[in-house]
């Protein structure tokens, strides 16, 4: 055992030096596993960030959501005809009271319009809620406090400016107390939301403004009865998830009175299934990316075994003085195998380090949870050695194989 690693120490010894008399084309030589595993690295930890990115915005959206959105359904006996989803209000509470697994739920009743105090003006999401909503969505308030639900029922002229509406009307001023207008009608602000940014559909959480449901019908949207634009609940807890939705469904088909086998004029959408989405389409966008860097550990991979093979036939003359001096066949392919792996090792260390150099820069580019993690460092390594052992093996054997008086001859 000593003896074998005595002479794979010397064989690295001479992989050395045979390295570094030839530095530029040695640097050339692995600039494609370099880029490669730099690639690799990077996109390892990319892809990371953005599904906690995507993660932690998938959880802003509230706690244990689902959403139930009203949808056009084929008409019976009317060939090319659609009926209107009957999504109402009425809805609501039987949502909760018939089901174990759902523990809230609101209505919306959404509005894009303009809210405007003096002579500022901010462009808004107008919800029309109930006091639910801001427990369903975990929405806690920086300034003031929600309407009462006696507010709510009497409708009352009451609303809650998002962060960035606020911002755009008040600037750092306080703005509880304050009147602001939305078309013709007046409210009076009780609250500012905390900041909560955007969705992984890029819609913007802090330009909205809430209103109660009551009034929002009595003063901006009239001739609409109890329709609402979509209801949002919350699972009693993230495990129940599932049995909320399937509940949620059930109910909706027997209150709308859809018959088996009838196409549902409603669509429910769980955060579980906005994660399992984002799941999937970042490991598809990183197994593309880990792909294309592949080709370039490829690329590299192939140079190695051509600048070896080149090696080899440089130094046939130092191979047959070391065979005729009782070098082994095993030394000399030990020996440009190392020499491979080596090579690829170092390609490998300066990949990781530009690697770490990008993920710093687009961590602080980005604002994303990015580092280079001890997995993708170990891949990196092994990556390296693997890629030196597979293309180097045949010029090394090429180079074991030779017949020592054939090669003492070369000149």
């Amino acid at each position: 055992m000593i003896a074998f690693f005595a002479r794979l120490f010397r064989s690295t010894l001479i992989a050395a030096r045979a390295v570094r008399r030839n530095l530029l084309r040695s640097a050339l030589t692995v600039l494609g596993i370099t880029i490669g595993i730099a690639a690799v690295v990077t996109v390892t930890a990319l892809a990371g960030g953005a599904r906690e990115s995507v993660g932690s915005q998938v959880s802003s959206l509230g706690a244990n959501l689902i959403i139930i959105f009203p949808r056009a359904t084929q008409r019976s006996g009317a060939r090319g005809e659609t009926s209107t989803s009957k999504l109402s209000e009425r809805d609501v509470k039987p949502l909760v009271r018939e089901s174990t697994s759902i523990a809230a739920a609101a209505p919306q009743l959404r509005i894009a319009s303009t809210v405007v105090y003096e002579g500022e003006n901010a462009d808004a999401d107008v919800v029309g809620t109930r006091l639910e909503y801001l427990e369903i969505k975990n929405w806690k308030l920086v300034r003031g406090t929600p309407w009462t639900r006696e507010g709510e029922n009497t409708a009352e002229n009451v609303i809650i400016l998002g962060a960035e509406v606020n911002k755009n009307l008040f600037g750092p001023a306080d703005s509880v107390g304050r009147w602001v207008r939305i078309g013709r009608a007046t409210f009076q602000v009780v609250g500012v939301l905390e900041p909560k940014g955007t969705t992984p559909f890029g819609e913007n959480q802090d330009k909205i403004a809430l209103i109660p449901i009551t009034t929002m019908r009595g003063s901006l949207v009239k001739g609409r009865a109890d329709r609402v634009t979509s209801i949002i609940l919350s699972a009693t807890g993230r495990e129940t998830s599932a049995r909320a939705k399937k509940q949620a469904e059930e109910i909706l088909r027997q209150r709308h009175r859809i018959e088996d086998g009838g196409e549902d004029d409603f669509v429910v959408r769980s955060q579980a299934d906005l994660e399992r989405l984002g799941d999937v389409i970042f490991g598809a966008l990183t197994a593309l990316l880990i792909a294309v860097a592949g080709v370039s550990l490829v690329v590299g991979g192939i140079g190695v075994m051509n600048i070896m093979l080149v090696s080899v036939t440089e130094r046939t003359r130092e191979i047959g003085i070391r065979m005729a001096i009782g070098a082994r066949e095993g030394d000399i392919l030990v020996q440009f195998l190392i020499e491979a792996v080596v090579l690829t090792l170092l390609g490998g260390l300066v990949g990781t380090a530009l690697g770490w150099g990008l993920i710093a820069g687009l961590r602080a580019a980005l604002e994303w949870d990015m580092s280079l993690s001890p997995a993708a460092l170990a891949i990196a390594l092994v990556t390296s050695t693997l890629i030196g052992l597979t293309f180097g093996f045949f010029p090394a054997r090429r180079a074991a194989r030779m017949d020592p008086m054939t090669a003492l001859r070369q000149e």
